[in-house]
């Protein structure tokens, strides 16, 4: 049996598949700060046998929240002479241009745990000035006398050649074995030293953080009963090892939103959809990501805390490319200084929650104006409803201060949080050269279902996908994932100047040094796959695309063929091309795959189900230009494979609901997702 557990800031979701391909599916609130206790929670709720748990899959927040909220530990810096302040310069790039006032964010290391040594390479990796080793025994002792617990080491060019930073990290283990070290290189070897500097320090941060909580993690499995094969989600949308993860884990910065793109991936791949966007919203965000010929877009310019105002905090590591914000189920309904209605960023969380809950929560959240209009039903939440507070919070909170009706103030909620995420939607799609005409939408998360629908009628989008174990669908993904990782290695040469024959001869050392590494996790050579691009421009520009690059070894022609998908991709991205002008390699970038057995979905067997029976009842539900409607709610769990139904129609789930508008048409396939025709003609 194959199980997966996903922590997100609301709720802990489990998806488990047994050898005969039945999906079972569970979900507990979320429990901080001992996230683990929650995981532990939902393999109880979920009632499986802890002794047929073979393979083990988990994906977390503690990463993103221990940086967001500072939590990490106190971190020392060694770097190179000169380049002390590199954290504190960091781009001259200002997002807030005409903010008098503004100021860039302050460094997670503070300038006196920034320490200088001697040691210089050029950028070819020479050697321009050795280590002083004197130096590095210094600073290890008066990093100990500040009470530092974990040590970033970064230098310049150490993308190059690592050898200084690999004499410097066996100096500090030797004088200072328990203390928590990164060296850059054995996180990014790409170029840029604000973000290469920046990463490794934030690697250090959560670096003891990270441990103690795998090490948690491992215990409890183990105390109750579980003893399987153990990986961890990474933002790369592939897995881990708990070892790996625990050297490395600021690759776990996107833990569990990136699983659910990628498994929207392989549901496409699986029902024939290649062109995807991928939409979840959970209880506190919203998150897309856009899927192009099956292919999940990676991006290593990944930033945190970045907004409009705050230039935010790079994370140079390979990351799905997600547009997330702060708008989910529990996201509450406020009003500004001005007197707009706003709904998010803050979120109730799972404590105290929305009012629907009855924990204490007394401000309207999405959840509420969904269950006031009757597009959620009482019955399924795990609390105890009290409609009439529900009613009272949003009355009094916001339909009483516009002098409206608590529905359609109701609606006004849901209808912000709406444009808050079709602009993420347009963000990820629009913005980036793609029609969403021709994509599908895949609608997850527990309020994805309710508000897809809508979202891509608005959006343009023909089609939407709500899956099976749709609530979970990120834990879903978490069992089709194969494990990986990316090798990325800075490499500037212009195509004019390139040696095919020494540039084969890079690629062979990266795919080497992957075969290496998973044959040693006991990965047969037949089960890894390897996959080549380069990062491309024009010369002279400042920013890059990602290039499919052909495997094998190089020659003239592979040249042609390279930079005609480079022109091709340039344009789409960015509008126009430069056939004449002189392209660049930056970026060598090699994704190995370890592939892992996966579960085979069983279709549904249609004479356990029938449409009549899954019938639950008619009840009035609210919709925009229509009112209350008498509308069929069914459950999603009898309707057989073929049916078909028609809006408004509410297919109910014990943790989520799909709402269909009127106009729109509905069929289940033979897997059980819901294929959803908006009407975009």
């Amino acid at each position: 049996m194959r199980v997966a557990t996903d922590i997100g800031g609301t709720f802990t979701d489990l998806v488990y598949v047994d050898d005969q391909g039945e999906i079972g599916v569970a979900k507990c609130p979320t429990t901080p700060p001992h996230f683990e206790q929650g995981m532990i929670d939902v393999i109880e709720a979920s009632g499986v046998d802890r002794r047929s748990i073979e393979t083990f899959i988990h994906g977390s927040t503690v990463i993103i929240n221990a940086l967001t909220e500072r939590k990490g530990v106190k971190t020392g810096l060694i770097t190179t002479k000169g380049f002390r302040d590199v954290l504190e310069i960091a781009r001259g790039n200002r997002p807030d241009l005409f903010n008098i006032r503004y100021a860039k964010p302050a460094p997670f290391v503070p300038r006196y745990l920034r320490l200088e040594v001697t040691e210089r390479l050029n950028y070819l990796g020479e050697i321009v000035e050795p280590l002083d080793g004197e130096q590095v025994r210094q600073a290890v002792e008066q990093f100990r006398r500040e009470g530092v617990e974990a040590i970033a080491v970064c230098y310049l060019h150490a993308y190059a050649n690592p050898v200084h930073e690999q004499e410097t990290v066996a100096i500090i283990k030797r004088l200072w074995p328990e203390v928590f070290v990164t060296a850059s290189h054995e996180v990014t070897n790409e170029w840029r030293e604000y973000e290469r500097t920046n990463t490794t320090v934030l690697n250090s941060y959560v670096k003891p953080t990270a441990a103690s909580y795998i090490d948690r993690l491992q215990e409890k499995l183990q105390a109750s009963g579980v003893d399987s094969r153990n990986y961890i989600m990474q933002s790369n949308g592939g897995t881990t090892s708990f070892n790996q993860a625990k050297e490395a884990p600021i690759n776990m910065v996107e833990s569990g939103p990136v699983a659910g793109v990628y498994g929207a991936a392989v549901l496409g791949q699986i029902i024939g959809e290649t062109n995807l966007i991928a939409f979840d919203i959970g209880g506190t965000t919203a998150k897309c990501s856009l899927i192009d010929k099956g292919e999940v877009k990676i991006t290593t310019d990944y930033y945190i805390e970045r907004t409009k105002h705050s230039a935010g905090y790079p994370i140079k590591v390979p990351v799905v490319d997600i547009v997330e914000i702060g708008n989910g189920g529990g996201s509450i309904a406020w009003i500004d200084e001005a007197g707009s209605l706003k709904v998010g960023p803050q979120s109730a969380g799972a404590l105290p929650g929305p009012v629907a809950y009855g924990l204490g929560g007394t401000e309207p959240t999405t959840t509420d104006a969904n269950l006031l209009i009757g597009r959620l039903a009482a019955r399924n939440f795990g609390y105890r409803v009290d409609l009439s507070r529900v009613e009272h919070a949003i009355q009094s909170k916001v339909a009483g201060r516009f002098g409206m009706s608590v529905e359609e103030a109701a609606l006004g909620i849901i209808r912000i949080a709406d444009s808050n995420m079709l602009n993420a939607l347009k963000l990820v799609s629009v913005r980036k050269g793609y029609d969403p005409r021709d994509f599908t939408l895949v609608a997850f998360g527990g309020g994805g279902p309710m508000h897809a629908p809508i979202l891509a009628r608005e959006l343009g989008v023909k089609k939407v996908i709500v899956p099976t174990a749709s609530s979970v669908f990120s834990a879903w993904g978490m069992l089709m994932t194969d494990l990986r990782r990316d090798y990325i290695q800075t490499y500037i040469k212009r195509l004019g100047d390139l040696d095919t024959g020494e540039l084969t001869r890079v690629w062979q050392s990266i795919e080497t040094q992957a075969l290496r590494q998973y044959e040693a996790e006991g990965i047969a050579p037949g089960d890894i796959m390897l996959a080549r691009f380069v990062d491309m421009r024009y010369v002279g520009q400042e920013h890059t695309v990602k290039v499919p690059a052909p495997g094998g070894e190089w020659e003239g022609s592979t040249l042609s063929e390279l930079v005609e998908r480079f022109h091709s991709l340039h344009e789409q991205m960015y509008t126009f091309k430069l056939e004449q002008a002189e392209a660049e390699i930056v970026n060598l970038h090699v994704t190995a795959f370890g592939k892992v057995k996966k579960p085979v979905l069983k279709k549904l067997d249609p004479r356990e189900r029938s449409r009549e029976a899954a019938l639950i009842e008619r009840r009035p539900v609210y919709y925009e230009g229509e009112g209350w409607v008498e509308t069929e709610v069914y459950d999603r769990t009898g309707l057989a494979p073929g049916t078909g139904i028609e809006g408004p129609a509410i297919i109910e789930e014990k943790s989520t609901s799909t709402v269909l508008h009127p106009g729109q048409k509905l069929v289940v396939d033979e897997y059980g997702n819901l294929i959803i025709h908006t009407g975009v003609k």
